[in-house]
């Protein structure tokens, strides 16, 4: 895909080795540094665009993860994925086409600081930071925790002018800054 995609107009890819629904020998292979390195390397074989990997938050070290991929080659580093999680119904046994699932929104928000912190501890390259965020307050940590742009996803589905409402709070934050 990656290869099919380099002559299109698109400015960056990202790919997502962390997926809680792709399985390889068991083990969702994002969470495997030696995989993610010599994925993140294949990749950059055939890209011609930024390459951004986007990192399971379901790990024992995510800077371990972070350095993986920045010796892969990545360009720039996105986190987290959602968390692993489960809904059952105690109707039908459990609503997934499988056991479990991953889980996002503003219950992941604390765990995904906190790895955004880490990983920007870790690494030189930059972060989109993701997991939660429905505010510019909330995007506001994510930046002071050391991501350099943010993405927002769940908040969407509950408020469609999310993203834009996000970057007016931002502006207006950095205007009170001023004074």
């Amino acid at each position: 895909m990656v290869e099919r995609l380099a002559d299109e107009p698109v400015d960056l890819l990202e790919i997502n080795v962390s997926c809680p629904n792709v399985k390889e020998g068991g083990i969702a292979f994002g969470q495997n540094p030696h995989a993610l390195e010599a994925i993140t390397k294949e990749v950059k074989k055939y890209a011609k665009q930024p390459i951004i990997m986007k990192l399971s938050p379901n790990v024992t070290d995510i800077t371990e993860m972070a350095r993986a991929a920045e010796a892969g080659g990545a360009d720039i580093l996105s986190l987290i994925n959602t968390l692993t999680g489960m809904k059952i119904d105690i109707y039908r046994k459990h609503l997934l086409w499988q056991t479990d699932g991953g889980m996002s929104g503003p219950a992941v928000k604390p765990v995904a600081v906190r790895m955004v912190y880490q990983v920007a501890q870790a690494v030189k390259l930059p972060i989109i930071g993701m997991g939660g965020i429905a505010t510019a307050e909330d995007a506001l940590e994510f930046i002071m925790a050391g991501a350099t742009a943010v993405s927002v996803g769940t908040a969407n589905f509950f408020n469609p002018y999310a993203a834009t409402e996000i970057v007016d709070g931002l502006a207006k934050f950095m205007e009170q800054q001023k004074s």
